[in-house]
C-alpha cells in the first residue's frame, strides 16, 4: 500500500483569500471551492471554539495538505 506524502501550507505565507496551489500536482486549492471535487478535507482541528488547522486531501494526486496558520489570520481582522 502506498503512503500519501504530507505537506505543510502555513496560510499566512499565501497570496490572495487563502487560495493556493497543491505542493505536489499544483491543483488550485480554493476555500471557495465547496464541490469537493479538487480536494477533499479529511480532517478540522480545534483549539477550544477556535479553527487551529485543517487537514485535507488533494483529490488528484490524492497527497495531504496541513493547514496551518489560521491563529495569525484571525488576530490580523
Amino acid at each position: 500500500m502506498q503512503t500519501s506524502k504530507l505537506f505543510r501550507v502555513d496560510l499566512t505565507k499565501t497570496r490572495g483569500k487563502g487560495d493556493f496551489d497543491c505542493p505536489k500536482c499544483g491543483t488550485k486549492i480554493s476555500p471557495d471551492d465547496r464541490t469537493e471535487k479538487r480536494y477533499r478535507i479529511l480532517e478540522a482541528a480545534m483549539k477550544g471554539n477556535e479553527l487551529a488547522g485543517i487537514t485535507l486531501r488533494c483529490n488528484r494526486c490524492e497527497s495531504q495538505i496541513q493547514l496551518t496558520g489560521f491563529n495569525a489570520l484571525r488576530t490580523n481582522r
